[in-house]
C-alpha cells in the first residue's frame, strides 16, 4: 500500500476577494506521479505554489509526512520546483547549472562528533552526483555546453536535473512543457515519466493539457473554480467521468440529455438504448456521454439514429465528422469519409454509453454547434465539387 506523503486539508485562498481555492482537500502518495488538471484560473497553480511554500493559504493546513509545514519557507522544504521558464544561468555551462545547488549545500562535518559543524560537499562528490543526474536525464556528454547551445527539450532536462540533484522528496512541475513544440512535447512526456520512475520520488505536475495528464499520470485531479471535480487514474477519469465538466475537459464528448428508465436502459431522442450503467432511480433525468470514437457509421436503414453530416475535417488518421441529430451537433471520429449533406445512420454498443447524474454543468457542454466555424475553416470538404455534395445528399436515403 502506498504511503501518504502530502496532505492538503481544507485549503482556502483568495486574491482580490476572488475565491481561488474553496476548501480543497487532497492527499498525495510517496513516489506518485499526480497531475493537477484544469482550465486557466481553476486553482491548480495556486495549489502547487502552496505545496512549494511560495504562497501561504488563508486557511487550512499543508502536512508533509504528517508534519504541518504552513510556516516552513521553500528552501527548508524537501521540495523543488521546475517552472515553465527554466531560469538557467546563461553564463554557466550545463555542469555548473546542475551543480549550483550542491555548491550551496552544507552537510554535517564528519570530523565533528557534536554534529553541529557543517561543511560543503567535496568537489569529487559534486562531480559524481552531477554526472549521475545528467545520465538519468540523457544529457551525458553535454556538460560543457551553455544553455543557448541547447534545444528547448535539453534545457528543460537541465532544469529538471538541477532540481533533482539535491534529492528532494517531491518535484513540483508547473506547465514545464508549455514552451515546446508539439513533437518535442510528446517526446518529453515519455521522458518525464521515465525520469520519475528512475529517481523514484513524487512528481506533482500542473497542466491544462489533457493529453499530458493522460500520458504521464498515476493519478489525475481535475479542478474547476477552486474545487476538485474528480480524482482517479487516467482510465477512470476518461471512461467514468463524474460530471459533464470532466467528460468535456478530458477528451471529446457528446453529452445528451437522457432519462434512465431502469438499470441498463436509457432513453434519448425518444428512443430506448441498452447500456451497462445502473444505480439510478426509475425515470431519473441524466446526462448521457457518448465518446466520438464509440460511434459506428452504418447505412441509414441500420441506424439506431439518423442524422445529417454538416462538417468534415481530415485529421490524418481519421475524419472528424459533425452530424446534426435533431438540432444537436455530435462529433464522430471515424476512418470512413461521409460528405457534407449526407444522411447517415449511427450505431452505439451498450458499453459506448456512459450515464452521469445531473450537475451544475449539465447542458453546458457536448454540443458541437459552437465549433462549426472552426471546422469549416479546417474542413477538406471545400475541395469537393458542389454537385457531388448535392447528389450525395439526394441519394443517401430517407430521414428517420
Amino acid at each position: 500500500m502506498s504511503k501518504e506523503l502530502i496532505r492538503l486539508r481544507d485549503l482556502c485562498m483568495a486574491f482580490d476577494d476572488e475565491l481561488v481555492l474553496d476548501h480543497l482537500n487532497l492527499y498525495i502518495n510517496d513516489k506518485e506521479f499526480l497531475t493537477l488538471l484544469g482550465p486557466s484560473g481553476c486553482g491548480k497553480t495556486t495549489t502547487l505554489r502552496i505545496i512549494g511554500g511560495f504562497t501561504t493559504p488563508m486557511s487550512g493546513d499543508v502536512l508533509f509526512d504528517g508534519v504541518r509545514i504552513n510556516d516552513v519557507p521553500p528552501y527548508q522544504r524537501q521540495i523543488n520546483t521546475v517552472f515553465q521558464k527554466y531560469a538557467l544561468f546563461p553564463n554557466m555551462n550545463v555542469f555548473e547549472n546542475v551543480a549550483f545547488g550542491l555548491r550551496m549545500k552544507r552537510i554535517p562535518d564528519p570530523a565533528d562528533p557534536s554534529g553541529k559543524r557543517t561543511v560543503k560537499l567535496a568537489e569529487a562528490e559534486i562531480e559524481k552526483q552531477v554526472l549521475e543526474m545528467l545520465e538519468i536525464v540523457s544529457l551525458k556528454g553535454f556538460e560543457h555546453r551553455k544553455p543557448d547551445a541547447l534545444s528547448g527539450g535539453q534545457q528543460q532536462r537541465v532544469a529538471i536535473a538541477r532540481a533533482l540533484v539535491n534529492r528532494p522528496k517531491v518535484l513540483l512541475l508547473d506547465e514545464p512543457l508549455g514552451a515546446l513544440d508539439l513533437k518535442l512535447r510528446k517526446d518529453m512526456q515519455i521522458e518525464l515519466k521515465k525520469i520519475q520512475q528512475q529517481v523514484g520520488i513524487t512528481f506533482v505536475y500542473v497542466t491544462h493539457d489533457q493529453e499530458e495528464a493522460l500520458t504521464m499520470s498515476d493519478t489525475i485531479v481535475v479542478m474547476d473554480k477552486g474545487s476538485i471535480q474528480q480524482i482517479g487514474t487516467p482510465e477512470d477519469i476518461y471512461n467514468e467521468p463524474k460530471n459533464a465538466f470532466v467528460a468535456d475537459f478530458i477528451g471529446e464528448s457528446n453529452i445528451i440529455d437522457g432519462l434512465m428508465l431502469q438499470d441498463k436502459l436509457v432513453k434519448i431522442y425518444g428512443k430506448t438504448f441498452p447500456c451497462v450503467d445502473g444505480g439510478f432511480v426509475l425515470n431519473e433525468p441524466v446526462d448521457v456521454v457518448i465518446r466520438p470514437e464509440d460511434i459506428d457509421i452504418v447505412p441509414v436503414e441500420q441506424g439506431q439514429l439518423v442524422g445529417t453530416v454538416t462538417n468534415v475535417t481530415f485529421k490524418g488518421m481519421q475524419y472528424d465528422i459533425i452530424v446534426d441529430f435533431r438540432g444537436f451537433k455530435w462529433l464522430i471520429q471515424t476512418t470512413d469519409h461521409s460528405p457534407v449533406g449526407a444522411k447517415i445512420g449511427v450505431k452505439i454498443d451498450p458499453d459506448g454509453f456512459h450515464i452521469m447524474k445531473k450537475s451544475e454543468y449539465s447542458g453546458k457542454f457536448g454540443d458541437y454547434s459552437s465549433y462549426s466555424e472552426e471546422y469549416d475553416e479546417l474542413s477538406d470538404v471545400e475541395a469537393l465539387d458542389e454537385t457531388e455534395e448535392v447528389a450525395a445528399a439526394e441519394g443517401s436515403g430517407n430521414e428517420e
